[in-house]
């Protein structure tokens, strides 16, 4: 007898329908999702930023063995060139290995966010080279690199925003500490902390 009182509730439990408002939440969680993976600028590119990183910290290394400020000077320049190659180099390869547009809404959103800050990086640091005020570069190369991640990330992936706001913060530690600190950072934000989200993120969106 019990035996066939659980067969019967076993049945009732199988044949009640499916809950409309549980399968709506489902759908309108999907379409968000997806609406946000195409409003976003996914060809963030991960072993490429990575890289990026390595050789940051090969240039904090040769820029704080520098006998002079105009080596060192040097040194973080040619650095900014060659991580930049590499990263649109890599940017390219991503969005070309996954059918992504660089001429896409997103894309263009991302990068006329991204490029005023490091406009604003390139004047300033003009300025201060003509003005000798060389202490102060590490600050403005953190902070106005990490506000250009966070004003380009505010239209790719969540995780961009969040390490351009780590940059800055490292970009306020500069204002209280030593100057002699200054290659440090920068080996930590551009070297370290650009290492580990590279690799995050080509883990979690495709190299």
């Amino acid at each position: 007898m019990m035996k066939s009182n659980a067969i019967r509730k076993e049945e009732t439990q199988d044949s009640e329908p499916i809950n409309i408002g549980d399968r709506a939440l489902d759908n309108l969680q999907f379409i968000r999702e997806t609406m946000e993976r195409s409003a976003s600028f996914t060809a963030i590119p991960g072993y490429g930023g990575a890289l990026m990183g390595v050789t940051a910290i090969g240039a904090a290394i040769i820029a704080h063995n520098q006998p002079n400020i105009k080596g060192w000077i040097i040194t973080w320049l040619l650095e900014a060139v060659l991580a930049f190659c590499i990263g649109m180099f890599a940017i390219w390869q991503k969005a070309k290995n996954s059918g992504d547009s660089l001429n896409s809404a997103p894309a263009r959103k991302f990068a006329f966010g991204f490029a005023p800050p490091l406009i604003a990086g390139v004047i300033l640091t003009s300025l201060f080279y003509v003005k000798g005020l060389f202490a102060f570069m590490p600050t403005i190369w953190l902070t106005l690199y990490g506000t250009a991640v966070v004003t380009g990330g505010a239209y790719s992936v969540r995780i961009v925003p969040i390490v351009g706001w780590i940059f800055v913060g490292l970009g306020l530690i500069s204002v209280f500490v030593d100057s002699s600190y200054g290659n440090l950072l920068m080996g930590i934000g551009f070297g370290g902390l650009q290492v580990i989200f590279g690799l995050v993120v080509a883990r979690r969106y495709g190299g």
